[in-house]
């Protein structure tokens, strides 16, 4: 195929196929250092021959990754319902605040008294995310939703251990996220899951049962990733707090929350937050990310460190370091700052009616996603959700052998990306869609109008959906032979001798 054979729709060749030998983009001025024998230094570990590094113009190097620019899916082209992920909008000004000189041009290694505006934004975002989950202080620190979760855990652990403790016990519900096991084996904590009740919810009855003296920790998403609210989580919280165990609450679904419940008036005494999610920072293919993490003032001494300070004197903010009973650092300097400053021009914009009005939507979206397309798309759950709706393909799988996979393809073709699909596991064949609060009504109308259009094609020509996606560069993938053997840089041909000696 060549280049821009199909319009404007471009095939993009690995950049290692690109380009020739002696090839370059850039111009530099003769050596002016002594040359020296890489194995003079370094032996068996210099490099033998040169890096097999890509010999390419300017206009290819530009061209290529513009391109692969252009590949990209976003929530800046279109509606994103992935749920779980919470793949809302984010706002401009945030980045504008971020470009900022005097937090852009920030170097982490100034003395303390030449970046007082910065530690000044970041002790007012603790403050402002305590508020908002009414707990006692917040650590910034952690750089992802799951360190964060990592540092609750260890700072439950370093909580008991203060006690000559050493419980090993942490219960898991069905319905909490995936990560909760991970966290435990980390901080050599047993994972126990147990089944939700047969409402989507945690029965008390069934803590109650497997608490004892080796329970360090129950974790639970709330609300949990059937999209449903814990009700019970006050008398839960109470059951573990008389056996002398702490509530960790998983925080990525805080978006169905913030301004109308908080966690810690719940019985949550450690959480972490994503940022990513509720408030609006970039996901930013894998990073840089930020995920605090708020507690209790008995979990305070075990905070990460270095800790922020206020005083009185000419540097009012300071970092302080002398933390004996801290689990220490979790990452260089003191987190992702430019994600603190992000989430901070977003909660100031939005205020406290704002990020209530960000809570209300976000559900009203979910359910009118739930209303519309039910007859289909059945609820996994006959209850009102919060800000996500499970549904299952089991009624169109039923009637026409067309399943999760087939309905998430076609979606493509209409311009949508597909929403989680097969997780949460507890629901066969679920689709878990999460509108977010930033799509309008004409935008989730369309949505629906592509899901009913899917349906009728189930029923109609369900080999047009066993095809999908049809209208993409590529047609579908085997994405488990690409997950087994992905292809992550170009090899070099093997040459036969006689045939290169000819040619």
């Amino acid at each position: 195929m060549f280049e821009g054979a199909r319009g404007f729709q471009f095939h993009e060749k690995s950049i290692f196929e690109s380009g020739a030998p002696g090839r370059t983009g850039v111009s530099l001025a003769p050596l002016d250092v002594p040359a020296v024998n890489p194995k003079k230094h370094f032996g068996a570990f210099a490099r033998g021959v040169p890096a097999a590094l890509p010999e390419v113009s300017e206009p290819e190097v530009t061209r290529h990754f513009v391109r692969l620019s252009q590949y990209n899916f976003s929530i800046d082209t279109q509606f994103y319902p992935l749920g779980s992920c919470t793949m809302k909008f984010n706002p401009k000004v945030n980045e504008w605040a971020a470009r900022l000189r005097g937090f852009a041009q920030l170097h982490p290694y100034m003395p303390e008294s030449m970046w007082q505006g910065g530690l000044e934004l970041m002790a007012r975002l603790e403050d402002l995310l305590s508020d908002i989950v009414g707990m006692d202080h917040v650590s910034l620190q952690p750089a992802a939703g799951a360190q964060g979760e990592l540092a609750g855990l260890m700072m439950i652990r370093a909580y008991h251990q203060s006690k000559g403790r050493t419980p090993k016990k942490v219960l898991i519900p069905d319905t909490a996220h995936g990560t909760n096991p991970a966290s435990c084996a980390l901080n050599g904590l047993t994972a126990v899951p147990f089944p939700s009740g047969d409402d989507g919810i945690i029965d008390p009855a069934r803590v109650a049962a497997m608490i004892d003296d080796d329970t360090a920790a129950i974790m639970i998403t709330n609300p949990n990733t059937i999209g449903l609210f814990e009700r019970h989580l006050p008398t839960i919280s109470k059951m573990v707090h008389d056996r002398g165990a702490l509530v960790y609450g998983d925080g990525a679904n805080l978006n169905a929350l913030m301004g109308r419940a908080r966690p810690g008036d719940l019985g949550i005494d450690v959480m972490q937050f994503n940022l990513h999610k509720t408030f609006t920072t970039p996901h930013g293919g894998g990073g840089p990310g930020c995920g605090p993490v708020a507690f209790t003032k008995a979990l305070e001494p075990f905070q990460p460190s270095p800790v922020i300070r206020r005083s009185d004197g000419p540097s009012r903010y300071s970092l302080d370091y002398n933390r004996p009973h801290s689990i220490g650092r979790l990452r260089s300097f003191v987190g992702n700052f430019g994600m603190m400053v992000r989430a901070y021009a977003y909660i100031r914009e939005m205020g406290a009616e704002g990020l209530k009005a960000a809570t209300d939507l976000a559900v009203l979206n979910a359910n009118y996603v739930r209303a519309t397309i039910g007859d289909d798309y059945p609820a996994a759950f006959d209850a009102l959700c919060m800000h996500e709706v499970i549904v299952s393909d089991k009624r169109i799988q039923k009637e026409t052998g067309i399943k999760t996979l087939d309905i998430a393809k076609r979606l493509i073709d209409f311009g949508f990306h597909p929403p989680t699909v097969y997780f949460p596991l507890v629901v066969p064949g679920a689709m878990m869609i999460e509108p977010t609060e930033t799509e309008s009504k004409e935008t989730i109308d369309q949505f629906v109008a592509a899901m009913k259009q899917i349906a009728v094609e189930a029923r109609e020509n369900p080999d047009k959906l066993r095809e999908a996606p049809t209208t993409t560069r590529i047609a579908r993938l085997d994405e488990a032979r690409a997950a087994r053997k992905p292809r992550l840089r170009w090899s070099p041909p093997v040459v036969e001798a006689e045939t290169a000696a000819g040619e």
